[in-house]
């Protein structure tokens, strides 16, 4: 009776322990991510956990009972899936972690991993296989999210960085030598200025439009990128032909340059593109995309809005550049730069009331260096700053031996103007040298406008709050904001050298302008400087027209201070023109023949240069004084223009015209020679 309860004991506590862990089994397939499986000897499933079982399932043919490689897909893209599920099956071996899909295709993307192994009987007799699960789907979608990150531009949706590096290379690795590829960078021009007026919301929204619109201009023949800020790019493989990819190029700016529509503002932005042509440009992605941004920068350096193709002198003058920007470092170092001084004359009794200072520099092996070379060296390379500095300290030191009532004026480049530390630099520099505030002129570009912002506002009160004058230098050449004009405290318009040459010339516009600007500076309380006078006829014009001074070549050209100091006192700073004493229009050297008519007689002649007021001609003798002897000339095929004869020697002449010729009207013709100029 013992011995019968005992055993019916066992048999309960066993039958409670299965009932526990059959309880403990479903628990763990229904609120898990694992899952149990099991097939016979054919490889037929005999049990799968419910909720797997209900992914698999068709009306036409449940799970339990189909071949278990009817109902999976290996991805065999893992590097865990070695095998087969069907090898595993046949060969009756283990398989650990294989990611496996359902084969239907009109489930939604689902994934596990599965294991298995072989189960045999108590006599050994292979029974089938028994296995786990458990869920991927959820680790495959932040894996997917994670690779999406990694290889897609978060803002605008399109390949980023690295994508567009890694699909560079593979094409290029891809292509033979006969295979073309190119390679289009992009630059955003005024972008720039969206964000500091609009802000960076707004100019995100822009990025994601420039996005969308570079998709459509583009569409399947490439890949399109951003490569962060407003840099994007395109990879076109199996294309190299020239003229379509300046066609695309013009489309890309065309479309990227219409107006954009974002939170009731229009903005408008352009863009420059770089284009760089595998094998020839390059083999390599590194090098491919050297030779893309050299184009790039000529495409900026060209004026903007524009594509460019690259070039192997791109490369040697980029070099050049580099050697440049190296000396120019060295040169800051080891005091090779120096400051020259260009007088400004009052032209109301011609005295010099200050002078423009002028950083120059003299190479020990290139000998002197243009400004216009070495200057947007310094701005690129971050040294505008250190140069400017010093010019200001050495230009304040040197301007301080002069008399009292002279002023310096320093120039200050934008990138100067936008370090909030300026107002502190100017205020050291006059307490050093001992320059009165009111001495010191700082001269401006309207580069400044593209950034209006409080911080250009505040930037202009700090300065006048030291008590310096402030003046803006190349007017009508740049931004030309005359609505900000009226709110920045300047105290002087400098009217751009453009402006003055040629304006004595008859027909010519720029006496107008000048005036214009002059009546314009007048009304606004401000002075007026002409820049870049150089014969003496065109002081007399200024000076009709109203400018309060004058500087350029006819006054001086840049001396050092020693030699300013001396100018001052000679003639109590009486400044004294030079040069030529009459403006002559600019003459085009060219080899033209021409017919030429004198009073009943025609004759052949030669055109050796050209101006819209006259021309020097050679082929014809003229007897004794011609001067004011009536001609004409064929300027044109066919037509006939009236002249006067001014002077005749050795088989030369030189002719006015009765009426002042358009240029722009001559274009080649078969008696065209050549040009030698």
């Amino acid at each position: 009776m013992r011995r019968f309860t005992g055993a019916a004991d066992k048999d309960a506590a066993r039958h409670e322990q299965a009932e526990r862990a059959l309880r403990l089994l479903g628990e763990y397939e229904r609120h898990s991510s694992g899952w149990f499986w099991e097939t016979d000897r054919t490889g037929r499933l005999t049990y799968v956990s419910d909720k797997v079982a209900k992914v698999l399932d068709t009306p036409e043919a449940p799970a339990i009972g189909s071949m278990l490689t009817d109902l999976f897909v290996i991805d065999s893209d893992s590097p865990d899936t070695e095998r087969t599920l069907g090898f595993h099956l046949s060969s009756r071996t283990s398989f650990s972690d294989y990611s496996v899909r359902p084969a239907r295709d009109d489930q939604e993307e689902c994934w596990w991993s599965i294991s298995g192994r072989p189960q045999l009987d108590e006599m050994g007799r292979f029974r089938g296989f028994i296995g786990n699960g458990s869920d991927l789907t959820e680790k495959r979608k932040a894996e997917a999210e994670i690779n999406r990150l990694a290889l897609f531009d978060g803002l605008t949706g399109l390949a980023n960085r690295q994508r567009m590096r890694l699909s560079l290379s593979q094409t290029l690795a891809e292509s033979s030598a006969y295979r073309v590829t190119s390679l289009l960078l992009l630059d955003l021009d005024r972008f720039k200025a969206v964000n500091d007026t609009l802000g960076h919301q707004t100019g995100d929204a822009l990025l994601k439009q420039v996005g969308q619109r570079l998709l459509r201009a583009v569409g399947e023949r490439g890949l399109v990128g951003r490569l962060g800020g407003d840099e994007f790019e395109v990879i076109l493989p199996s294309e190299g032909n020239r003229e379509r990819l300046a066609q695309l190029s013009r489309a890309i700016i065309n479309s990227l340059s219409q107006p954009y529509f974002i939170a009731g503002s229009s903005i408008s932005i352009g863009c420059s593109v770089g284009i760089a042509i595998a094998p020839d440009d390059g083999n390599d992605a590194v090098t491919l995309t050297r030779s893309a941004d050299l184009a790039l920068y000529a495409a900026k350096s060209d004026g903007r809005g524009v594509h460019r193709f690259y070039d192997e002198k791109m490369l040697t003058g980029a070099q050049s550049r580099k050697r440049l920007e190296d000396d120019l470092r060295t040169a800051l170092a080891q005091d090779q730069l120096h400051v020259a001084y260009q007088p400004v004359v009052a032209t109301e009794d011609a005295r010099i009331v200050g002078f423009e200072a002028l950083v120059r520099w003299t190479h020990p092996a290139r000998g002197a260096v243009s400004p216009a070379e070495f200057i947007p060296v310094a701005e690129e390379c971050g040294l505008i700053e250190s140069i400017g500095e010093w010019v200001l300290r050495t230009a304040c030191k040197e301007a301080a031996q002069w008399p009292g009532d002279v002023r310096v004026a320093v120039n200050v480049s934008p990138i100067q103007f936008a370090n909030p530390a300026l107002p502190a630099i100017v205020t050291n520099a006059l307490a050093q040298s001992g320059l009165a505030a009111n001495r010191l002129e700082l001269e401006i570009t309207e580069g400044v406008f593209l950034n209006e912002s409080d911080a250009s506002d505040r930037m202009f009160a700090s300065l006048k709050g030291i008590g310096v004058r402030l003046a803006l230098d190349d007017f009508g050449t740049g931004y030309s904001s005359l609505g900000y004009l009226k709110k920045a405290p300047f105290d002087k318009i400098k009217i751009d050298q453009s402006f003055v040459r040629g304006a004595v010339v008859p027909g010519n516009r720029n006496a107008a302008i000048i005036k214009a600007i002059v009546m314009l500076a007048e009304t606004l309380g401000m002075e007026t400087t002409a820049e870049g006078l150089e014969v003496q006829d065109e002081i007399d014009l200024i000076r009709e027209l109203g400018c309060s001074h004058v500087q350029g070549y006819v006054y001086g050209k840049p001396m050092d201070a020693g030699e300013a100091g001396q100018l001052l006192q000679a003639e109590g700073g009486a400044a004294k023109p030079s040069g030529f004493k009459v403006s002559r229009a600019q003459r085009v050297k060219m080899l033209r023949r021409a017919m030429l008519d004198v009073g009943d007689a025609r004759g052949e002649v030669r055109i050796l240069n050209m101006s819209t007021t006259g021309a020097m001609i050679d082929g014809i003798e003229f007897p004794g004084d011609v001067n004011g002897y009536e001609v004409k000339i064929e300027l044109l095929d066919g037509q006939m223009f009236a002249a006067k004869l001014r002077w005749a020697k050795g088989g030369r002449a030189g002719l006015e015209f009765a009426e002042p010729f358009d240029m722009a009207r001559l274009r080649p013709t078969s008696k065209i020679l050549r040009k030698t100029g």
